[in-house]
């Protein structure tokens, strides 16, 4: 009982102080909860190593570039497809559903080339990754290229990254500071304002009405 009535007068006392802070408070504070909130991240996450093979579509003797362009296409989007990454699995020492989530593939607009990027806590596990994905794509790929007379070839081999490519501390840190920052500057914004208080004793006069009496 002594301690909700003594937890009182601190709750008061703490209210009374932060309504005595500057109304912009709020957004330094958000900006640096942020900041260590991004740091941290950056500090406890695990790293994150990406390699990149590629592949290209060559046409042959009864296609043209076009046709090669638009079965590059068309096979990097079919390059995830579990039917493609089970003859990858046994290389990457992955399953085909965990493949997919570390598998990415790209394909460009103007060129019949097809690009696999692997992303693992490892650098030497994804440049063994992508280049298995590569390797089961252009082999799953050429099985139809008597009726297609597309070929798959592969053009650059992924090799072992030297640096991850997920952020960085000091970009989480970062990053968290302008979110928070930006998060301080809407509730500024949804804030209500301090209610001017009317002055003790201060009367608003209202309208005057005049009574014009008549001498007798």
């Amino acid at each position: 009982m002594s301690d909700s009535v003594n937890e009182r007068p601190r709750t008061a006392l703490l209210r009374a102080r932060l309504a005595r802070l500057p109304r912009w408070w709020v957004l330094p504070a958000c900006a640096a909860l942020g900041t260590v909130a991004g740091a941290g991240y950056g500090l406890l996450q695990t790293p994150q190593y990406t390699a990149t093979s590629y592949v290209i579509a060559v046409p042959q003797e009864k296609a043209d570039p076009a046709t090669a362009l638009a079965f590059a296409q068309a096979y990097g989007r079919v390059a995830t497809q579990l039917a493609v990454l089970a003859d990858a699995q046994v290389a990457a020492g992955m399953s085909p559903t965990q493949l997919q989530d570390s598998v990415k593939v790209a394909t460009s607009p103007d060129a019949p080339m097809i690009a696999v990027s692997a992303t693992t806590a490892a650098p030497d596990t994804a440049s063994v990754t992508a280049n298995a994905v590569a390797r089961s794509l252009a082999g799953s790929a050429n099985h139809s290229k008597d009726s297609t007379q597309v070929k798959l070839l592969a053009f650059s081999r992924a090799l072992e990254p030297n640096a991850p490519s997920s952020l960085s501390a000091g970009v989480t840190s970062l990053v968290g500071g302008c979110a928070g920052g930006l998060l301080g500057g809407l509730a500024l914004l949804v804030r209500p304002r301090a209610r001017t208080e009317a002055v003790p004793g201060a009367s608003v006069p209202g309208p005057a009405s005049a009574l014009v009496r008549s001498a007798p």
